[in-house]
């Protein structure tokens, strides 16, 4: 990281357009079963996604949830980032929903994870 970041200013960014795009895929972001199978969907997801979405014609559905799946990567790497300067950033309600799901979902793909040969585990 070179020079000032605004965090603040990013955090709020990336949760409008966080928020935009579940509005166009009819996210209820009060739904903690749907907001933690997106964010199953966010760590799943392959670039051939973003290549299905652009054929044509464009499917925009698929599109929307690219573009949110890469702003949850933008989100997790702002609050990586402020925290190794000892700065904790987060947005709004849907931030912190969103990133509560995902930190979850993350957790649990670890765990399943299966375990290379000579780890001991």
């Amino acid at each position: 990281m070179a020079g000032f970041e605004n965090y603040l200013q990013d955090t709020q960014d990336i949760e409008r357009e966080i928020e935009r795009r579940g509005v166009a895929l009819g996210i209820d972001w009060n739904d903690a079963e749907q907001v933690r199978v997106l964010a199953r969907e966010a760590i799943e997801h392959v670039p051939s996604d973003m290549q299905r979405a652009m054929t044509r014609p464009i499917d925009y559905q698929q599109l929307a949830k690219v573009e949110l799946f890469g702003l949850a990567a933008l989100m997790l790497r702002t609050m990586q980032e402020s925290a190794s300067i000892g700065f904790e950033s987060h947005g709004g309600v849907i931030w912190k929903t969103f990133a509560r799901a995902l930190w979850a979902e993350a957790e649990g793909h670890r765990a399943q994870a299966p375990k290379a040969p000579g780890t001991g585990a």
